[in-house]
Formats: C-alpha cells, structure tokens, sequence
C-alpha cells in the first residue's frame, strides 16, 4: 500500500476497501440465506444480497467520478468478521441458535459497513463531490434499513425460539 498523505487518499483507500468488502460479504451472505431456517430471514438475506450488488455499482460509479479504477484492496477487517460468521453457522448445530447466529454475523457485516459508509459519504462531501456523498449516503441508508430489519425480526421470533 502506497503512503496515505491527505483525505483524498484516505477515501480512495476506503473505496477500495469497501469493493472489497462488498463483493467479499456477497458471498457469505449467499451462504446465510442458504443456510437460514426462517425462510423469512432467508429472504431478508436474499435481499441483502442485492443490494450489496447495488453497493458495488455505486462504488464503481464513484470511483469513476474520481477518475481512478475500480480495484478492491484486502479489508482485513470484513475477512475476520466473514472467517468468523463462517465459523459460527458451522459450530452451531441447533437450526433455531443457527439464524440467530446468522443474525448476530450479518449485523457485524452491517455495523462495519455503516462505520465505513457514513465516513466516506463524509469525506466525499468536505472534498467537494456531492454525487459521490449522495451515492455513499445511499448505501450507508440500506444497510441501516438492513440492520434494523435484521433486529426486527431477531427480537420478533428467531431469539425466541433459540432461547
């Protein structure tokens, strides 16, 4: 990695994080779903699944507006919470404790891509590209939407029924 030496370069580095980060979590949460008992979290995870898609064509849209290539770069942070979301749907073997710990995993994917959303659409927005803000803005808003329905249906009926 070459040497960060302004915000400009902190946010391409953060881009390239989140494209990464995304493509990686697509992935697992075709697992979740696949996994997932509740056909309604399967669904959500499904969704989900989606919209991560929608968050790698955003990311390409920003990176073009920056005039750079659209390249990931290792987030070391979404492969520990992915290696142990993995970890976590293999050990557990009651189908009911299972989603909920496909919940308690897809919402670490969640908070960390909430953390990194809102600071790039807010770094996007003081280095002066309001379209690269509104498009980060747009996914940091899924993902909140993600995590709250992730929430809702964990305290409606899927910890219920692991406890």
């Amino acid at each position: 990695m070459s040497k960060i030496t302004d915000l400009r370069g902190l946010f391409l580095h953060g881009l390239k994080d989140m494209y990464y980060a995304e493509q990686q979590a697509q992935k697992t949460l075709k697992t979740m779903a696949e996994k997932a008992t509740s056909s309604e979290l399967a669904e959500q995870l499904a969704e989900h699944q989606g919209r991560s898609e929608t968050h790698v064509e955003r990311l390409q849209k920003v990176f073009d507006l920056l005039g750079e290539k659209a390249e990931g770069v290792t987030c070391e942070a979404m492969d520990g919470i992915l290696k142990e979301a993995r970890e976590l749907m293999d050990e557990v073997e009651d189908a009911e404790t299972r989603d909920a710990a496909i919940i308690f995993s897809a919402q670490a994917i969640d908070h960390y891509e909430i953390t990194r959303y809102g600071s790039l659409a807010t770094f996007a927005e003081e280095l002066g590209l309001q379209e690269a803000s509104d498009l980060l803005a747009d996914s940091l808003g899924d993902e909140e939407d993600a995590d709250e329905r992730l929430s809702m249906i964990a305290e409606d009926r899927i910890n219920a029924k692991a406890a």
